[in-house]
């Protein structure tokens, strides 16, 4: 079997899990426990992950390290703000 394809099952797994929480973030119109600095963090590791796996010529981690990233700044943007 090809190594590749169960990154990319693993990826599709990952990232169908952070859809759904950002789309249930969204339809219960609160962003309760979700800490500004895990979306720092999360956002830094991504960047930093993106250009390792650039380095590294490793499209499954590029793809999906980009896609987290994206679910970062969504779920980030979608987060209901205080008062």
């Amino acid at each position: 079997m090809n190594p590749d394809i169960i990154g990319w099952l693993a990826s599709a797994i990952l990232l169908a899990t952070l859809v759904r929480q950002v789309r249930k973030q969204v339809a219960d119109g609160t962003g309760a426990g979700v800490s500004r600095w895990l979306f720092i963090g999360q956002s830094l590791a991504s960047v930093g992950f993106i250009a390792y796996s650039v380095l590294l010529d490793n499209w499954v981690f590029i793809v999906t390290n980009s896609c987290i990233l994206i679910t970062a700044i969504a779920g980030q943007c979608l987060r209901p703000r205080k008062g």
